[in-house]
């Protein structure tokens, strides 16, 4: 299905987490999507930050791209997503999580299916915040840049969300438990390049480089309105805009106490580990 008007209204939840420490953002999305693809709950809508400051690697991303000491320095989390991609700093952002099962009609299909779907919601919440951006479903990299490139909004990938050919939203899926789960980041303001500082490079000169081309293609909200928005008034426009391009009304609530429990479960036995972030 790709006609986004011949989807029939649907309930899902909306679940707002305060922020929490990267292993528990990360074992809270996998706990509902357990939960959801057994359809035990409704599909949900997940709208999140993360403290202290994290960093995220795709989930076959080698741990050495990181540097461990400086990243002590900065007081910031390491945790290995189960989705794929690249490198992601979770500083001033809002996070969301799109959980549903296999065979829910906004999801179903294949990856790239899916992303069209839902990169239209998130399109529509930019617009709702005064941005005008675009879902580039052909993205050609700029001259210089690797394709493997360590670092998340370094690269744009098809359907992902851009300005003005810079990325603003970067998000990846997760197929398993019979459930989709796509997450992503929309930097709020803040300097786009600090996760360069963590990164490890040959030299300074490659760190340096790596800097400029970050900026070069990579923005935040606050640099396109030249102005700072609230997480709540981000909030609120990528749950408005769900709703109205996706057809969803939503129910506010939490996670359930047993979705909690296979929470801390995952957290105490992969997401907290060093067996998990650090393998690779």
């Amino acid at each position: 299905m790709n006609d986004l008007s011949t989807l029939e209204k649907a309930t899902w939840r909306l679940i707002i987490t305060p922020p929490a420490e990267g292993g528990w953002n990360m074992a809270l999305d996998e706990a509902l999507q357990i939960s959801i693809g057994r359809h035990e709950q409704k599909p949900a809508l997940r709208l999140f930050a993360w403290e202290p400051p994290c960093v995220s690697l795709g989930y076959a991303q080698p741990i050495s791209d990181i540097d461990l000491n400086a990243l002590n320095t900065y007081g910031y989390g390491i945790v290995r997503r189960p989705t794929g991609g690249r490198a992601v700093l979770h500083i001033d952002e809002l996070t969301y999580s799109v959980i549903a099962p296999d065979e829910e009609p906004r999801v179903q299909g294949s990856i790239i299916e899916s992303y069209r779907r839902l990169s239209g919601a998130l399109l529509h919440a930019l617009h709702l915040l005064g941005i005008n951006a675009k879902a580039d479903n052909e993205y050609v990299l700029p001259q210089g840049t690797q394709k493997n490139a360590p670092v998340c909004f370094e690269v744009p990938s098809n359907y992902e969300i851009v300005v003005d050919e810079k990325k603003i939203i970067g998000s990846a899926q997760a197929r398993r438990h019979r459930a989709v789960l796509q997450h992503g980041s929309l930097p709020l303001y803040g300097d786009i390049t600090r996760i360069v500082d963590v990164m490890t490079f040959p030299d300074e000169e490659k760190r340096e480089k790596v800097r400029a081309r970050l900026q070069e293609h990579a923005v935040n909200v606050s640099a396109v309105l030249q102005r700072d928005i609230s997480w709540q008034t981000a909030a609120n426009a990528f749950a408005q805009a769900f709703s109205e391009i996706l057809n969803i009304q939503f129910i506010a609530c939490q996670a359930t106490e047993e979705e909690l429990s296979q929470a801390e479960l995952l957290h105490k036995e992969k997401y907290g580990t060093k067996t998990w972030n650090h393998h690779k």
